[in-house]
């Protein structure tokens, strides 16, 4: 990647510290969105949790020479 001009090290502060100075404002209007939604609908029935990786265990395949459903006598 080339070095940045200065023109575009400053342009790129410039953004970020806009982000920085926005951040709590929009912090703020995420939750006191959530709180309103939880007042208007305290139970949300279309809600599916997501499906964790961690769920039922499976059984890990026989390890090749002890046996199994597809090994041949």
């Amino acid at each position: 990647m080339a070095p940045l001009t200065p023109d575009q090290v400053r342009r790129r502060e410039r953004v970020e510290d806009l982000i920085r100075l926005a951040a709590p404002g929009l912090t703020l209007l995420l939750a006191v969105g959530e709180r309103i939604s939880r007042l208007v609908e305290p139970e949300d029935h279309e809600y599916y949790p997501p499906r964790t990786r961690g769920g039922s265990p499976q059984p890990a395949p026989p390890a090749p020479g002890q046996g199994g459903a597809n090994q041949r006598s």
